[in-house]
């Protein structure tokens, strides 16, 4: 029996600078009302994804930065990690010296040194501010991720995740879209929230349904007793994927839970 689902937000739930359906709006409202938790596990920063868990209605802690914090929605902080601050000071020196867009998260905050068009691409529908200004200005501690991004160019984006896995192998380093490379923690993993809360409500992996997209969606998929890929997903997340549900559009997010979970009520 299905107690938990460990949902991604971006091409899963939520079309990329879209809305909610009213179908997924009254499925999650359904599985509210039928006691099962719905758990959101996503890249975006915290403060970003609590507009979203609001329009849904969920109450439930939130795992955010690719799961390097979770927190509930009074903003009780209930698991964190951060990426080391030498660390990354070195990446930011590598991505002016390779003319790399760097998203930086500190505190629950964005800053970036350019005022561009990358930037203003990637908060569309994220309900968050950025401050610009140098890096050098701002101490560099409390980082959540970094972020390296080319809107135009993902086979560019995929060799900054090969070099930066080869010279940093400890941390976290994978794509979650294809122009997003994402740098953190080796503790922030999705699959790693889920576990934590898991823990916490003292629930099975078995009793849980996991579902995503993208590459950093492999591990969270694969943290639950049954793996969803949307249709829209990578190949690779679909490799690893038990059951491949309709895309976003399509609202393949209410399909799986209609076949794995209310078809068995």
């Amino acid at each position: 029996m299905i107690k938990m689902i460990a949902t991604d937000i971006d091409g899963t739930i939520l079309p990329y600078h879209g809305e909610f359906s009213q179908k997924t709006k009254d499925c999650i409202k359904r599985l509210n009302d039928s006691g099962i938790k719905v758990i959101l596990v996503t890249g975006r920063m915290h403060s970003s994804a609590t507009p979203l868990a609001a329009q849904l209605g969920l109450n439930l802690p939130i795992i955010s930065y690719q799961g390097g914090l979770i927190k509930d929605m009074s903003g009780k902080t209930l698991f964190q990690t951060e990426l080391n601050s030498d660390v990354a000071k070195e990446i930011i020196n590598w991505g002016r010296k390779n003319n790399v867009h760097l998203n930086l998260y500190i505190d629950d905050k964005l800053y970036v040194e350019q005022d561009d068009e990358i930037i203003k691409y990637y908060i569309q529908g994220k309900f968050v501010d950025y401050t610009v200004c140098s890096f050098d200005d701002l101490e560099i501690k409390n980082v959540n991720k970094l972020l390296a991004i080319d809107i135009h160019d993902a086979d560019r984006v995929t060799s900054w995740v090969d070099i930066l896995k080869e010279k940093y192998p400890d941390l976290y380093i994978v794509k979650s879209t294809p122009y997003f490379c994402e740098i953190g923690s080796k503790d922030a993993k999705k699959s790693l929230g889920v576990e934590f809360l898991c823990k916490m409500w003292g629930i099975d992996k078995s009793e849980v349904m996991a579902i995503g997209d993208q590459n950093n969606d492999i591990d969270l998929i694969q943290a639950g007793g049954i793996g969803i890929a949307m249709e829209n997903g990578t190949p690779e997340l679909k490799q690893v994927a038990d059951y491949i549900t309709n895309s976003v559009e399509n609202d393949g997010f209410v399909s799986a839970v209609e076949k794995f979970i209310f078809s068995a009520v």
